[in-house]
């Protein structure tokens, strides 16, 4: 099977790496295109060529790729994939303008360097290319997560882009606290962060972009900055039942952070705490 990939970053690089083809990669940027290339023992492609291939695949970024779709449709033999990470735009442009052909949106929900991992698939229009290709990724220790692409970008909102806001705005509002003062939610809280500023922040612009998510993460800032102790209280409880439907609302928001311990003195000296 020959394969073309659209885009030599790190997903299409990975794309390349997870299935057994004969792999071709096309960019805007033809070093890029080499360097790709050589990672996976691949050849290069021209980006505005028109010959064709069993399998196209788009891992162009998430804002590009319905226009990539329409540019490179025509030179899928059998199947069209992307990998951009949203899964409306891709699928209604391969529907578009590849009506014939098998079509697939993956998003590996994992950074590159720490595959293999969770890959979410939609099987908009499978055969037997496509589930070939799935079948690869799996055999290479990938799981699939099967969903629609209404679900899927409708979670991304959640997983990706309120995520992120909260973990950026957490990163600029603060200084790094000096060392011994750490508590385990902020410990947790800065090894996001770390993680968060590794990326790329184009990414994360694009991710930002495409779905909603961080004006419910500002609003939520907002109602925190302006209560009042009694309605700080019940927002950690109206957190705690979304989060922990389970545990004990007082307990949740009281036990979750090791600063409780200071907490909970003053509360026994000043007789407030049952």
């Amino acid at each position: 099977m020959d394969v073309l990939i659209v885009g030599a970053g790190a997903m299409g690089t990975w794309f390349g790496h997870a299935i057994d083809a004969d792999v071709a990669f096309a960019d805007v940027d033809p070093e890029a295109a080499t360097a790709a290339a050589d990672a996976v023992d691949g050849a290069v492609a021209d980006l505005e060529g028109d010959d064709s291939y069993a399998v196209v695949c788009l891992a162009v970024p998430m804002r590009h790729v319905a226009a990539a779709v329409a540019d490179h449709a025509h030179r899928a033999e059998r199947a069209l994939i992307d990998v951009s990470g949203v899964m409306t735009p891709p699928l209604e442009a391969m529907a578009e303008h590849a009506p014939e052909c098998e079509r697939v949106s993956l998003h590996p929900l994992f950074a590159p360097e720490r595959a293999p991992g969770v890959v979410a698939v939609v099987r908009d229009d499978p055969g037997p290319t496509t589930d070939a290709v799935l079948d690869g990724l799996t055999e290479r220790g990938n799981e699939l997560r099967e969903t629609t692409a209404a679900e899927h970008d409708e979670a991304m909102e959640t997983v990706q882009a309120a995520t992120h806001a909260a973990a950026l705005a957490f990163a600029l509002a603060v200084e790094p606290a000096p060392e011994g003062f750490e508590t385990p939610v902020y410990d947790r809280l800065r090894t996001v962060v770390e993680q968060l500023t590794e990326g790329t922040p184009r990414v994360y612009a694009d991710i930002q972009e495409t779905f909603d998510g961080a004006a419910a993460v500002a609003d939520a800032a907002a109602d925190i900055a302006a209560a009042d102790p009694d309605e700080l209280e019940a927002l950690y409880r109206d957190a705690a039942t979304r989060w922990q439907p389970d545990v004990d609302g007082r307990t949740a928001a009281v036990d979750g952070d090791g600063a409780d311990a200071d907490a909970s003195t003053t509360d026994r000296a000043g007789g407030d705490r049952p």
